[in-house]
């Protein structure tokens, strides 16, 4: 399917796009994404599902001093967001085309991220898909490891069914973080939640939103 987003535009992704075949092969060990930026010092706050970016424009171009890390799997929506930050000159994003889930459990380094960013991810509604939404009690596990100490996850949805989802993993996960209210970041808007692409749809739409933190709790999986 294609969305059309480049509506005509020539879309450059060089600089910050990288795709799951550009990476070093496993044989090599885990990765440190933050290797992937130019300052690779700062704190990295990762976004898993960027869509077209517009989280990653918005709150990376008020938080300069981190660098943003967008995984998404969609080919068209993953080169729009590349493009996007590209003609932002956002030095501190990169997208990469992967797999999240098989990113975080298979490929990424430990104890890297300082925050992790899941709003509207897909509610895979029946019940034979759910296996491929994000949260799971593994993938929870192996967000904790990741996670530097004091960091924490942020999860938004409109789905009811996926909050339910939310609420039942983050309650069998309470040896690995603490659940803590949920603050909007600098970049939304009034009234907003996060303020994507997505929300604001949803918005107009008349769909509840829930939002809630999990906080990394010190101490071993």
């Amino acid at each position: 399917m294609s969305f059309g987003l480049s509506r005509g535009r020539e879309i450059d992704v060089i600089g910050f796009g990288i795709e799951r075949d550009d990476l070093p092969l496993r044989d090599d060990g885990r990765l440190d994404p933050r290797s992937l930026f130019q300052t690779s010092d700062r704190s990295l706050e990762i976004e898993i599902g960027s869509g077209k970016g517009t989280f990653l424009v918005q709150q990376a171009t008020l938080q300069s001093e981190s660098n943003f890390l967008g995984i998404e799997w969609a080919g068209e929506f993953f080169r729009y967001a590349a493009d996007r930050a590209r003609r932002h000159a956002l030095h501190n994003v990169r997208l990469l085309r992967d797999d999240a889930s098989e990113f975080f459990t298979h490929r990424c380094c430990d104890g890297v991220a300082d925050v992790l960013h899941l709003y509207f991810t897909d509610p895979w509604p029946k019940k034979r898909h759910h296996k491929r939404r994000v949260v799971q009690d593994d993938v929870l596990r192996r967000m904790h490891v990741i996670l530097r100490p004091g960091g924490c996850v942020h999860l938004v949805t409109d789905h009811d069914e996926l909050w339910s989802w939310y609420e039942d993993h983050a309650a069998r996960a309470t040896s690995l973080f603490q659940r803590v209210p949920f603050d909007s970041p600098k970049s939304a808007g009034a009234g907003e939640v996060i303020g994507t692409n997505f929300e604001r749809k949803y918005r107009r739409e008349g769909r509840p939103f829930h939002a809630m933190t999990l906080k990394r709790l010190d101490g071993e999986v």
